[in-house]
């Protein structure tokens, strides 16, 4: 069992940046490949970025490549999303969550491999 606490969201202009944080509990953060997912009214949860269990593998969708900067620090339980350049269509609430230790960050860019979900911090840029 692990539990997820996600923090550093807040309200940005646009082309400013935010670091998201998730802290995880327990002793066994590094058997678990991380991801961050966001969502806005009425859509469905997509996918932002992955990073495996070393932090030796990361992917990004499209939409944050060149942008985002996922990471993790296994001796703080913490796995973060640098966001830069931000944009309007960048606000949405975020989700860290824990999933397999055996998949590349390429594999995990879909809801259903995660057991473990944080409450979600939200991010709102202003244009």
């Amino acid at each position: 069992q692990v539990q997820l606490v996600e923090s550093g969201g807040g309200l940005v202009q646009a082309g400013g940046s935010l670091r998201l944080s998730c802290a995880a509990s327990g002793r066994t953060f590094n058997r678990y490949g991380m991801g961050w997912f966001r969502q806005t009214p009425g859509k469905e949860r997509e996918f932002v970025a992955a990073i495996n269990w070393s932090g030796g593998s990361t992917y990004y969708a499209d939409s944050v490549k060149g942008r985002f900067t996922i990471s993790r620090d296994n001796a703080k339980n913490t796995v973060y999303l640098q966001m830069n350049s931000l944009k309007p269509e960048d606000t949405a609430v975020y989700y860290c969550a824990a999933g397999p230790s055996f998949l590349t960050a390429q594999r995990m860019d879909v809801r259903h491999i995660y057991n473990y979900w944080g409450q979600g911090t939200q991010v709102t840029v202003s244009s």
